[in-house]
């Protein structure tokens, strides 16, 4: 498929121009977070300019290398980081059909198992499962410092922290189990936000940040969504949401399927909860306003007065979900299966998806304030 806009959306920028909120979420998912850059570089090229962008895990890499750059280099930077991490070559070339494709890329997950990827993490050594308890390496089968020397490298701090895009990624606290959002707006951002937010255990360790400790947010939540909606103000926003793992699938047929639909589910977002709870929320909060509106004006009080402003502010949320769907040869090792075969390929699926989607253009226009919020699953639409 052509990944040429046609003629006919040239005006998406100034439609998507039209919400006060432009923002992209993206999910956790390891190595499929190359689809997550080539749906940045779509939108990129179709004139689609974030103003917040939010992530968990490898989306709060992908997130923080956005943020991070002005908007000429930031394709270059995500280009960049994924050569870096896929990088490594183990053949000239795989035989054609899905049963070698299946071969190779299992044989390129045990080799991210046994050896790490540039870049990235390292295996530790000696092993963790023979060092006693309470051993500084004891908890965790990867060093990910290499990933720190990276992000210092392709991500511009003080340019996220200057707040022009805000920012946002999440992740647990070990200790309490909470999920926590380190954000822009309250705190000052750097590197270790990002690796606290992709902190697998036990692959990865926790990352320490003012006497917490933090795990990949994906342990309590894989998605940022409901962070962006729960914010106190409720403008108008358009909400790319780009997902790793499908919530819908077959039914598995062997115990590799059976792992594999596992971890999708497992790591499939909560969209459509997230969603109908935000949708009730807005009902409600319509209902009060129009309830305050009966009352005369010399009677209402000052939290009346209050509640009018605050829904005379809100806006509509349109939310395009693009969630990667897995090629026929991809088993439940995907996530860790970083060959450049692979990268390329997902981020070519997460152009292709892009533009499908934003062909439907009447999809991208503001909905009406009454709907508070629509979804739109465009992409696995035939043309």
């Amino acid at each position: 498929m052509s990944t040429r806009l046609s003629d006919a959306s040239c005006n998406i920028r100034e439609i998507v121009s039209a919400y006060d909120r432009r923002a992209l979420v993206f999910q956790g998912g390891g190595a499929l977070g190359a689809y997550q850059a080539g749906v940045y570089e779509a939108l990129d090229k179709a004139g689609v300019e974030p103003n917040w962008v939010s992530g968990v895990s490898i989306g709060a890499i992908n997130s923080a290398i956005v943020a991070g750059n002005h908007p000429e280099n930031r394709v270059a930077r995500l280009r960049e980081f994924w050569d870096t991490v896929s990088g490594r070559k183990l053949w000239a070339f795989t035989p054609e059909g899905d049963i070698y494709r299946t071969m190779r890329n299992q044989i390129s997950a045990w080799v991210t198992m046994n050896v790490g990827q540039p870049g990235f993490f390292k295996p530790r050594f000696p092993n963790p499962w023979l060092l006693p308890t309470g051993a500084s390496n004891a908890t965790s089968l990867y060093d990910t410092s290499p990933l720190r020397d990276t992000l210092l490298k392709l991500v511009d701090f003080d340019l996220i922290n200057k707040g022009d895009i805000r920012f946002s990624v999440g992740a647990a606290n070990v200790r309490t189990g909470n999920f926590v959002y380190f954000d822009n707006t309250t705190h000052r951002i750097g590197p270790e936000h990002i690796m606290a937010s992709g902190a697998l255990p036990p692959a990865f360790p926790a990352i320490r940040i003012d006497g917490e400790y933090y795990w990949d947010g994906g342990v309590v939540s894989n998605t940022p969504l409901q962070w962006l909606l729960d914010q106190p103000d409720h403008p108008s926003a358009i909400v790319f949401q780009v997902d790793l793992f499908s919530a819908r699938g077959e039914l598995p047929r062997d115990m590799f399927g059976v792992i594999e639909r596992q971890k999708d589910i497992g790591y499939s977002s909560r969209t459509r909860y997230t969603t109908d709870l935000f949708r009730r929320v807005q009902l409600l909060r319509t209902r009060h306003a129009e309830a305050v509106m009966r009352i005369p004006e010399q009677l209402r009080t000052d939290d009346d007065r209050q509640t009018l402003d605050d829904y005379e502010k809100s806006g509509p949320v349109n939310i395009c979900h693009l969630i990667y769907q897995e090629k026929s040869y991809e088993r439940d090792f995907k996530d860790y299966e970083f060959s450049g075969a692979s990268m390329r390929d997902h981020w070519q699926s997460g152009i292709e998806d892009t533009m499908k989607t934003l062909r439907h253009r009447k999809w991208l226009e503001m909905p009406d304030k009454s709907e508070g919020i629509v979804i739109h699953d465009v992409h696995r639409l035939s043309d």
